[in-house]
C-alpha cells in the first residue's frame, strides 16, 4: 500500500504530464505490423485526398455548420424584432400575422440551438467522466 506522500507525488506527476495527442499515421503503423500492401493503399488514398483538398473546395465542418446556423438564428431574431417594432408603430405594410410567424420562427430556432448546446455539454461531460 502506498503512503499518502507517494500517492501525492504520483498524482502531482500525473497532473504535469503532457497529454497532447499526435496525429496517428495509419500507413506507418500498418507497415510496422508487416502489412505493406495496406500501408501502400492508405498512403495512396492519403495522397489522393491531399491532392483533392487543394482544389479550392472547402469540406463542410461542424464549426462552419454551427456558425451558419447561429447566424441564421440571429438574423431571424433581428427580423422578428424589427417586425415587432413596425407593428407597434402601426406600419400598414407589416401585418400582425407575418410578425407572429417571424416570432415563432425565431423562437423555434433559439430553442433548437439551446437543445444542441445542451447535447454538446452533456457529451463533453460524459467524455470527461470516462475512466482512462
Amino acid at each position: 500500500m502506498q503512503t499518502s506522500g507517494e500517492l501525492h507525488h504520483a498524482l502531482s506527476a500525473y497532473r504535469h504530464m503532457d497529454l497532447k495527442l499526435k496525429p496517428f499515421d495509419f500507413a506507418q503503423a500498418a507497415a510496422k505490423a508487416g502489412m505493406a500492401d495496406v500501408a501502400r493503399r492508405v498512403e495512396a488514398k492519403t495522397r489522393a485526398e491531399a491532392a483533392g483538398a487543394t482544389g479550392g473546395v472547402d469540406k463542410p465542418s461542424f464549426q462552419s455548420a454551427m456558425s451558419g446556423a447561429l447566424a441564421s438564428i440571429s438574423q431571424s431574431q433581428a427580423t422578428s424584432a424589427a417586425m415587432q417594432r413596425e407593428v407597434q408603430f402601426d406600419n400598414p405594410t407589416v401585418s400582425l400575422e407575418q410578425t407572429m410567424i417571424a416570432m415563432q420562427k425565431a423562437q423555434l430556432g433559439f430553442q433548437s440551438a439551446v437543445q444542441v448546446r445542451n447535447k454538446l455539454v452533456q457529451a463533453y461531460t460524459d467524455i470527461m467522466n470516462m475512466q482512462v
